[in-house]
């Protein structure tokens, strides 16, 4: 059946999941992007899994019976409106209801709601089944900015943020694309994608520590809501390889437009690999501490923390803007209570306007405290020590 409505739907138009794309290609000079947006798009994207695939049937299947309704619907009005009106000799006639039409027009639109709700019914329950997962990774949504946490499954223990590359960021910031220049994944390219192995069922846990976000990866059938102080779930098994992008599903404030998702779905050889290097990674940035620094070694550290993680919303001169308040003179970073700020950094605040850093080291949220006390105009000659945040996580 499903062969058969493919070549059914082939000449029909649906509306675009990234209806953007083709106003944005007048532009500059852009071509499709394999798992993302394609030039002119107006189906659905190609689905790499099941479920997208079953999600774009169910798309054509309902969109043919509303279509074949509308038309038998309007062709038997119209006709009886064109074939008894008045100028033709045709008289008003005086009636009272039929039983027999009555039970028709209940029976049939019940069946029909019944044939579209068996199937639809299906592919929500499948994608709800989260168990016997091979891999579970918990996403957060953050402003605005993705953390990526596996939780269980080859992998475990590693957890990293993923934003926007910065180097699109500033091309953005200087009016985007130039006329003729060829940017295929134009706010779509990250610095850290998720990597996942192919045909493994992943599970994926959702939750954010500011606002509502949602987890949308188009190809892969997944847009799943990340609400605050809520765990919500969903799956998937990408059954080939590549590169699969999406974006945060909600407006989720100022930089909604700067939060996409990059899934790399690889071989289960090249994903051990991965997670080998990740896991070297991790024990090379691992600090001890209990180490202590000097003033100029974390001054420059953290300047590094600074540009990787807030520069986006305090900017590189400190003052902020709009309703990010600005570090350059801010009360809490001149207090010499040095342990106001690390609350800030481990906790968040203004209800999540400022999210949690809970993510970073010890030693990153040390370094980029020492960094914002002793930066632009804020000459306190404090200095915080991976210990003193060690002491406040716990």
């Amino acid at each position: 059946m499903k062969s058969i409505f493919k070549k059914l739907t082939g000449p029909l138009l649906a509306a675009s999941a990234w209806a953007g794309s083709a106003v944005f290609s007048a532009a500059h000079a852009v071509n499709d992007l394999p798992g993302g947006p394609a030039v002119n798009q107006l189906n659905l994207p190609d689905g790499v899994t099941g479920i997208a695939q079953n999600q774009a049937w169910l798309h054509w299947f309902m969109l043919i019976i509303c279509t074949v309704i509308f038309v038998a619907v309007f062709s038997v009005m119209f006709y009886s409106i064109w074939k008894h009106r008045k100028s033709v000799g045709h008289k008003a006639a005086n009636f009272h209801e039929s039983v027999t039409v009555e039970v028709i027009w209940t029976i049939v639109p019940f069946i029909i709601v019944i044939l579209m709700a068996l199937p639809a019914t299906k592919v929500v329950v499948a994608m709800k089944d989260t168990t016997n997962a091979d891999l579970t990774i918990k996403v957060t949504g953050m402003q605005w900015k993705w953390g990526y946490d596996y939780l269980k499954g080859e992998g475990e223990g590693i957890g990293f943020i993923s934003a926007l590359d910065k180097a699109q960021r500033q091309m953005s910031n200087d009016g985007g694309p130039k006329a003729g220049e060829v940017v295929d994944d134009y706010l779509l390219k990250v610095d850290h994608p998720l990597v996942v192995p192919v045909n493994q069922k992943i599970r994926i846990i959702t939750t954010a520590n500011d606002v509502i976000h949602a987890w949308m990866v188009p190809a892969l059938g997944i847009q799943q809501a990340a609400i605050p102080g809520f765990v919500r779930d969903t799956w998937f098994r990408a059954e080939k390889t590549g590169d699969f992008y999406g974006q945060c599903a909600q407006l989720c404030g100022k930089e909604h437009a700067y939060m996409p998702i990059h899934v790399k779905v690889v071989s289960a050889a090249d994903y051990s690999l991965w997670v080998a290097g990740e896991k070297k990674a991790m024990a090379a940035k691992a600090d001890d501490p209990k180490r202590v620094w000097t003033a100029d070694d974390i001054f420059k550290r953290g300047e590094k923390v600074y540009a990787a993680n807030c520069v986006v919303c305090h900017q590189a001169h400190g003052k902020g803007g709009g309703v990010v308040k600005p570090l350059d003179g801010a009360a809490v970073v001149l207090d010499a209570d040095k342990g106001k700020q690390i609350a800030v950094l481990l906790n968040g605040q203004n209800n999540g306007a400022m999210p949690s850093w809970k993510t970073l080291s010890d030693t990153d949220i040390a370094a980029v405290i020492t960094y914002t006390k002793n930066n632009w105009s804020n000459k306190t000659g404090q200095l915080v020590q991976p210990a003193d945040v060690t002491a406040a996580r716990h």
